[in-house]
């Protein structure tokens, strides 16, 4: 089961950059991420989403053309199925409504000031010891979670700690 976190910061800039962060852990397989999403409130009060492209369409596009290179050399065009199986697997993975829900976002996003920003995380796993003190660096507040009262308060309390004073 995933778990649902999502952490207000002060500044687009602090957001984007604690997700750039979190893709690196990812990299290093420290934090398996299933969404992660920066929302914006402008000044002028409009909400702005940006996704992140590093789930389903990535997998879908980079097996498509696996597949249809398979299906290509049973049928004796290879190149013609790759590309054929790349296209349709990008296509189902942009069509795909994986992640965290876009209404939910845009709801909790309607109390945040103008200015600020959100991230909204979909974990699937995580080496908290290792994430937190990684990204408590950039400060945030952590807005809503998934997780029980026990473990968002360990989070809560190890983010303080993680702190820089």
């Amino acid at each position: 089961m995933s778990d649902l976190i999502a952490i207000a910061y002060d500044s687009l800039k602090s957001a984007n950059q604690v997700r750039d962060k979190l893709f690196e852990l990812q990299r290093e397989r420290v934090v398996e991420l299933e969404d992660a999403v920066v929302v914006e409130r402008r000044k002028d009060g409009k909400i702005k989403l940006h996704q992140s492209r590093h789930g389903a369409v990535g997998d879908a596009a980079a097996g498509g053309p696996l597949w249809g290179g398979l299906i290509g050399l049973i049928c004796l065009r290879p190149l013609l199925s790759m590309a054929i199986g790349g296209a349709a697997g990008a296509a189902a993975g942009a069509v795909a409504d994986y992640g965290v829900d876009e209404n939910f976002m845009r709801e909790l996003s309607e109390h945040m000031l103008p200015g600020t920003a959100a991230l909204f995380l979909l974990i699937s796993r995580s080496s908290p010891d290792e994430v937190i003190p990684e990204v408590a660096q950039y400060g945030g507040r952590l807005i809503r979670t998934s997780l029980s009262g026990e473990q968002e308060a360990h989070l809560r309390a190890a983010a303080r700690a993680a702190q820089p004073a």
